[in-house]
């Protein structure tokens, strides 16, 4: 079974046991649970449903693994022919989840 679910701008196909990193959400401790509302669709036994635009009482709850970082990425400005050269960098912030339970009624 999985279900299609909106987190900030992007699209996720989720699956039971399966672990994520999403958008970064201040305040959350390891174990606690997150709940996303907005189910766009699910698939399982009972055949596929879609929602226009979401699922109504469609749920899909994780637990917080913690906080991590993505990758470094290189940002760097320069402009020809003058002495203009800076190289900085950038790490995002993630939550890692696992997904526990989709629940459609």
């Amino acid at each position: 079974m999985y279900a299609l679910i909106v987190d900030g701008a992007r699209q996720l196909k989720v699956e039971e046991g399966q672990e994520l990193a999403i958008d970064y959400r201040r305040g959350l401790s390891r174990g606690q649970q997150i709940t996303f509302d907005r189910v766009l669709a699910t698939s399982g036994e009972g055949g596929a449903k879609v929602g226009r635009p979401a699922l109504a009482g469609a749920t899909v709850t994780a637990e917080v693994i913690g906080t991590t970082q993505g990758p470094k990425l290189a940002v760097q400005k320069l402009r020809r022919r003058k002495t203009l050269r800076r190289k900085t960098g950038h790490r995002q912030l993630y939550t890692k989840v696992r997904i526990s339970s989709i629940n459609v009624s």
